[in-house]
């Protein structure tokens, strides 16, 4: 049977719980810090994780980055809006408000602003293809806090996320992802296909976009595996770095 690995906290590893990043719907938006104990004197970069969960489920509250802060990393995990609270663009905003944070208090964490990467699985992988393609996308960025300072991430770990929702409109093969990507937009992905666009990270890529590393297995169940090969040619068509 397979298991997944027990992330225990390394002795050598400082976890810092639920800092306020910035406010989404009125609300505080909190993300756990887990970095190396001692601190180093050098700046980190930084490992941002964004759990997946259908948008609709999963937490901030989990311990996946614990080996890297355990190499040398300051890592978080950010809480962004789940569907049932808010709908898109909302989660996208509050991922971006994260990012911005992280640079505006580089110099309080000790952090490297120009190294950031962004790692997730599922929705987290759609929300983290969307940080890497859409850079400083003014309609994406939203009001959650630290206005004024760069979303960009220089790299990009995309586990499986959905890139472009139009694919499976009207397909019947997937329809738990339908489902959920239709909660994700608020209606059906034809009455809401301009929302849909503004999702698809595809829609943003350009060829300052920053590396990224796609993993998806062929014969995903959830998320089809065409997703990851739609995002992998428009990436590399436009030259930039992608395995």
């Amino acid at each position: 049977m397979f298991r997944l690995p027990i992330f225990r906290l390394p002795p050598n590893v400082e976890d810092v719980k639920d800092v306020v990043f910035g406010t989404g719907g009125g609300r505080p938006l909190r993300l756990n810090i887990a970095r190396p104990k001692p601190l180093p004197k050098e700046p980190m970069p930084v490992v941002v994780f964004i759990h997946g969960g259908a948008w609709r489920g999963g937490t901030y509250e989990n311990p996946r980055n614990y080996p890297l802060a355990a190499e040398g990393y300051f890592t978080v995990n950010i809480e962004y809006r789940l569907s049932g609270e808010a709908t898109f663009p909302a989660q996208i905003h509050d991922c971006k408000a994260a990012i911005r944070w992280l640079r505006a208090n580089a110099e309080k964490y000790n952090i490297l602003t120009d190294r950031i990467g962004v790692w997730g699985s599922s929705a987290g992988g759609h929300l983290v293809a969307l940080l890497g393609t859409s850079g400083d996308v003014a309609e994406l960025e939203g009001k959650g806090g630290s206005e004024g300072f760069s979303s960009r991430v220089q790299a990009v770990v995309d586990l499986f996320g959905p890139t472009d929702f139009s694919e499976i409109i009207g397909t019947r093969k997937y329809l738990t992802f339908l489902e959920v990507a239709e909660r994700l937009v608020g209606g059906t992905l034809v009455e809401r296909s301009e929302l849909v666009k503004m999702a698809n990270p595809i829609t943003y890529v350009t060829p300052d976009d920053p590396p990224f590393l796609i993993i998806h297995g062929e014969k995903d169940q959830a998320v089809p595996f065409s997703q990851s090969k739609i995002l992998y040619d428009a990436l590399t068509s436009s030259g930039v770095k992608a395995n």
